[in-house]
C-alpha cells in the first residue's frame, strides 16, 4: 500500500475529477437511488482504476463511495485519508479499523518512541 507503485490515480483527476454525488447533506435527504444514480461517474471512475482501496479525505465521499460499492457488489475497500495516517502512525485503535480489508486490519506499526511513556 504504500509507494508511488501502489498509487492509481482516477481519470481525470485533481481539480478535473468527478464528485461523488454525496455532498451537499445529500446523504442525508432521503434520495438514495437519485444519490447513487448521481454517483454513477463516480463509480464507473473508482472501478476502472482496478485498486484494492478508494481513499477518501471526506465523511460524506467516504459514505458515498463505501455505498456504491455495497450498492454495486464492488471488491474495493473505502479507506480515510486520516485512517491510513494514524495505522502508519501506530495510534490506530483496534475499533477504528472496520474499513480495512484483511491486508491491513492486523498491520501494527510500533514506534519506539511510544514505549517512552
Amino acid at each position: 500500500m504504500v509507494g508511488e507503485e501502489n498509487v492509481i490515480e482516477m481519470t481525470p483527476n485533481k481539480s478535473n475529477n468527478y464528485c461523488c454525488g454525496g455532498g451537499g447533506g445529500f446523504l442525508q435527504s432521503g434520495f438514495t437511488d437519485a444519490r447513487r444514480a448521481y454517483g454513477e461517474l463516480k463509480y464507473q471512475q473508482i472501478i476502472s482504476t482496478g485498486a484494492d482501496y478508494c481513499i477518501t479525505g471526506c465523511h460524506n465521499c467516504h459514505a458515498q463511495v463505501h455505498d456504491m460499492g455495497h450498492h454495486h457488489g464492488a471488491a474495493y475497500g473505502t479507506v480515510h485519508i486520516w485512517t491510513l495516517i494514524c495505522l502508519s502512525l501506530g495510534i490506530l485503535g483496534p475499533n477504528e479499523r472496520a474499513y480495512l480489508g484483511d491486508d491491513l486490519k492486523d498491520v501494527d506499526v510500533f514506534h519506539p518512541e511510544s514505549s517512552l511513556y
